[in-house]
């Protein structure tokens, strides 16, 4: 064997050893060996479920009017039956609501809000109450509504309201398994 070829294996060698050393070095004085994300929640936060449902039928909405025109609960409630949402009994809302609609929702419905969201093409107030118990979510539609997205706007929204964040006070939770 060549001088050479003897340096070359030595130079190698070396290298692997010292590589071997930094991963060892490495894992032992690793700080973040048990940490993981969502694993934890603060004291006084409440667990947000920000799972996005796989089907509409998932969701299960109220809708309330909030203006003075007489049946569009009933014909906004029409519409997300239409679109295999579950719905509960439209209702009136005691406050006139200018907007396009406000949302009303708690923690376990966090994730639901966002698929929601993409049917009001992200023009819906939120309205957060971390102690609503429950994951029905109460739609008052206001006076600037004029009609729900198609499927496709639907899609393009959800992906310009991008996943659900945890709002102020809760953390996430964590997964279900299926």
């Amino acid at each position: 064997m060549s001088f050479a070829r003897v340096r070359a294996l030595v130079v190698i060698g070396a290298l692997a050893a010292a590589a071997i050393v930094f991963v060892i070095v490495a894992l032992v004085r690793d700080t973040q060996g048990g940490a993981v994300a969502g694993d934890k929640c603060p004291p006084g936060s409440v667990m947000a479920n920000l799972a996005l449902p796989n089907d509409p039928s998932e969701v299960t909405i109220k809708v309330l009017n909030g203006t003075s025109t007489a049946g569009l609960a009933e014909n906004v409630t029409n519409d997300f039956k239409n679109r295999k949402f579950t719905v509960l009994k439209p209702d009136e809302d005691k406050k006139r609501v200018t907007d396009v609609a406000v949302l009303r929702y708690g923690p376990d419905a966090v994730g639901a809000v966002q698929l929601l969201r993409a049917y009001f093409l992200d023009q819906a107030e939120l309205e957060y109450n971390a102690k609503r118990k429950g994951a029905v979510i109460d739609i008052v539609v206001g006076s600037g509504f004029r009609q729900l997205a198609t499927s496709t706007e639907v899609n393009q929204s959800l992906i310009e309201v991008g996943q659900p964040e945890a709002p102020p006070g809760s953390c996430p939770a964590p997964a279900k398994k299926k």
